[in-house]
């Protein structure tokens, strides 16, 4: 099976799959606690997956084009559409946020709705680019032989942190330590990954749903990365992982999905946009109908999902016509 010179499109399906769960699950569906349990750390496991060699300037600058790039140019148009807009309508209109706070939060990159309310999702660009340098650094400075015991000893200290102290670090590096591991396993289970014959594939697709699943029910609290809340840290880590583990191989072994691949190589512009979509969607049915109050169903939540991407489409197709640096390209 030869893939070296091709894309992974079941990699950029799990991708697809996991910016879909990024946008199903800020809808706030039933299942939202089992969407936060994976989904990023599902991220981070793909983003190790392609890491290839220590930190170098030349690769740093890659890395700041594709990711610190789109993440400033979309927190920026982002903050503008906020400042004359957004805070005045919804939630946001009886919060009473501050500009100032929310213009630091673009730099910052953390704090919650306070300094991000423009755009809470894009914490990730920055944490992403924050693992990069990391894992970069440590495979520049670290022999091979010890690599996993720094992996495991900076994961330590971002789950000590975000335990004893109560301070979101810019660009999210107490949550970039934790995602390290997940990060480490991606990158050093690509290859295997590929090589696996169909039956041992659907084995250990098997045995990691298993603990995936486990490990999930028992773990007391709903994580959320973003937040550094994690529950119990090692049934965290066990259901990421394993979870991450379940999705790879599962569209591994399933039928080509080219729009959940599309869905992946575009992950940049929904990640910034879907919010917005969702905007565009309650004004139009404010003008359908005159009501501000929205309570959807379960159904509703999972088609205005599809809405939302629908109506990104043509914002990806424009993007990647005209500034396809938006689009970490």
């Amino acid at each position: 099976m030869i893939e070296s010179s091709q894309r992974l499109h079941w990699v950029d399906q799990a991708r697809g799959w996991s910016i879909f769960l990024v946008v199903y699950g800020h809808n706030f569906p039933a299942i939202e606690p089992y969407i936060y349990s994976v989904h990023v750390p599902l991220f981070f496991f793909i983003s190790g997956m392609f890491h290839k060699a220590p930190l170098s300037k030349f690769s740093l600058i890659h890395r700041a084009k594709t990711l610190l790039v789109p993440y400033f140019s979309w927190a920026s148009m982002l903050y503008i559409f906020w400042l004359f807009v957004g805070k005045n309508f919804g939630k946001s209109s009886a919060l009473d946020l501050s500009p100032w706070d929310n213009l630091l939060g673009i730099f910052y990159a953390q704090g919650g709705q306070q300094y991000m309310d423009w755009g809470i999702p894009l914490w990730f660009l920055p944490c992403i680019f924050m693992v990069f340098v990391l894992y970069g650094w440590l495979w520049r400075i670290i022999p091979t032989r010890f690599m996993d015991s720094a992996v495991l000893f900076l994961g330590l200290l971002g789950l000590l942190w975000s335990k004893f102290v109560d301070i979101s670090l810019p660009w999210s590096i107490d949550v970039a330590m934790v995602a390290l591991i997940f990060y480490r396993l991606g990158h050093l289970l690509k290859e295997p990954l590929k090589a696996l014959s169909i039956k041992n594939s659907i084995a250990i697709l098997a045995i990691m749903l298993s603990i995936h699943l486990t490990t999930f029910y028992l773990n007391p609290e709903k994580i959320d990365m973003y937040r550094s809340i994690y529950g119990n840290p090692i049934l965290f880590l066990l259901s990421g992982a394993a979870g991450s583990m379940v999705y790879l191989l599962m569209f591994r072994l399933l039928p080509q999905l080219k729009i959940l691949a599309y869905l992946g190589q575009h992950s940049i512009v929904i990640l910034a946009t879907h919010l917005r979509a969702l905007t565009l969607i309650k004004g139009m049915i404010y003008v359908a109908l005159g009501s501000t109050v929205f309570v959807f169903s379960e159904w509703d939540k999972l088609w205005l999902s599809f809405i939302q991407l629908a109506l990104i489409v043509p914002v990806v197709w424009m993007v990647n016509k005209t500034f396809p640096i938006l689009d970490g390209k």
